[in-house]
């Protein structure tokens, strides 16, 4: 099964040359290359006259060294070396300083230092499960808010779960709203000693349990941040809701990447499922790391055919093959052994420009039946064909072999993401062949950026299997 020629490929330049397109989301499952080809996508942008900001939660730092860039931290770094008249910044979100900058633009200054000075919320901020997705979705905001820059482009975080991104405001909001921290927040709300003896007499085995999980000086840590944050509390589930809302606008695009491997496109396609149920804007699939091969006519069963045929001599003898392509002049006698055939016209005395024998040819030993030491020593002389066959055999034997698992590797590809576009086919493709080596400077990049756009030109990302 082949992708339907009908159906359009991802016009990447298009969606990238659109100045509605504000916001561009690069998501997929962790090692597809999403922080690759949202730099790759920035760049090209900026080239192409946008102002572009990306925004990176890889940890590995890799779009830094990519784009030339010492390194990454909270503020968005300028990239130099863009040829247009675009800009590009770049950044790699700090989750600890991102929510340390909501508390102290959001509290005033003493509430914001005992919040930030609390063990609980050091611990929050620092790696709270859901947090980074949620200080991703509050830098997204805020850097939208700022309207410095005319693109943002989104590399989403290294979750288990590439849902995460899109679940963070929503599981924020369940935990400001749940039982528990209603309870905590009881003894703030009534005051003081007051307060404590409020818990301690109304709700003490629900009191108990928590001291016994938490520990008692966790558990005053958790009730003394939960006050300081009470006022706070309403502003995170607003913007979490703005940010969301932000994300079904129509000037957001989301790119769902992936490599065309079986569990990598079956969480593309929840994703794409994900979006469609969530209303969110998909733009494409971008496949990543495509294998291709400039001898697609050998399959993979007639190079594994003549590899064992070079390797076993099963099929056709190649030193028959010679000796029969002879004239029977060139033939040996009946008594001569079959060995010394080959060797007679290319004796050591011939002539190396026209294969001629000389005066000292071997037809004479041919007929006594005895071989002379010239044509005896010519069979066992190293560097002629017969001693150089076996080695070049074997070469071609492994490269046939090679170009075989090639061969298996594409087949496979075809067969996974024609199932995808099978149960997708609606969705935009453009694809990324693999690379011999990884992306490090803005020269890569632009490579990757020029195969994004190229999809435009052809019928679909492949042909088929």
């Amino acid at each position: 099964m082949s992708l339907d020629p009908a159906r359009d490929p991802l016009d990447v330049d298009a969606l990238l040359d659109d100045r509605g397109t504000r916001i561009v989301v690069c998501c997929g499952s962790g090692g597809v290359g999403k922080t690759t080809t949202a730099a790759a996508l920035g760049l090209r942008a900026a080239e192409r006259g946008r102002s572009v900001v990306v925004l990176t939660i890889d940890p590995a730092r890799r779009l830094a060294q990519s784009m030339g860039i010492d390194s990454l931290d909270n503020v968005p770094r300028r990239v130099e070396g863009i040829k247009g008249e675009g800009e590009l910044c770049a950044m790699m979100l700090d989750m600890k300083r991102t929510f340390d900058e909501i508390v102290e633009a959001h509290a005033d200054k003493e509430r914001a230092k005992a919040i930030l000075s609390n063990p609980f919320y050091q611990s929050l901020s620092a790696g709270f499960a859901g947090t980074q997705e949620y200080m991703a979705m509050e830098k997204l905001g805020q850097l939208r808010a700022r309207d410095d820059w005319d693109l943002i482009v989104v590399d989403t975080p290294p979750s288990r779960s590439a849902l995460d991104f899109l679940d963070a405001p929503k599981r924020l909001g369940s935990f400001l709203d749940g039982k528990l921290i209603r309870l905590l927040m009881a003894p703030a709300k009534v005051g003081g000693r007051a307060g404590m003896k409020f818990l301690n007499v109304g709700m003490s085995m629900m009191t108990g349990a928590l001291g016994k999980l938490l520990g008692g000086q966790l558990l005053r840590d958790v009730q003394t941040f939960v006050a300081a944050m009470d006022t706070m509390f309403g502003g995170f589930r607003k913007r979490a809701d703005a940010t969301y809302r932000l994300l079904q606008a129509p000037g957001t695009a989301f790119l769902v990447v992936a490599s065309p491997e079986r569990d990598a496109l079956r969480e593309a396609a929840y994703f794409v499922e994900r979006l469609a149920a969530d209303d969110m804007p998909l733009a494409g699939l971008v496949l990543n790391r495509v294998h291709a091969s400039g001898a697609a006519g050998l399959s993979a069963e007639r190079a594994l055919a003549a590899a064992e045929n070079l390797e076993e001599r099963g099929i056709v003898d190649q030193e028959d093959g010679k000796v029969g392509g002879r004239s029977s002049s060139e033939a040996p006698s009946s008594e001569a052994p079959t060995s010394a055939a080959p060797t007679s016209p290319e004796a050591p005395g011939s002539s190396a420009s026209t294969g001629t024998p000389s005066s000292e040819g071997p037809e004479p030993a041919s007929a006594s039946g005895s071989a002379p030491s010239a044509a005896t020593s010519d069979a066992d002389t190293p560097g002629t064909d017969m001693s150089a066959d076996p080695s070049v055999e074997r070469l071609t034997a492994g490269l046939l072999r090679l170009h075989a698992e090639r061969m298996r590797l594409i087949a496979r590809e075809q067969h996974t993401r024609d199932r995808f576009t099978a149960l997708h086919p609606e969705v935009a493709v453009a694809e990324v062949a693999a690379l011999p080596g990884d992306v490090h400077d803005l020269a890569g990049l632009r490579t990757i950026g020029e195969q994004l756009a190229a999809a435009r030109g052809t019928e679909g990302p492949t042909g088929s299997a």
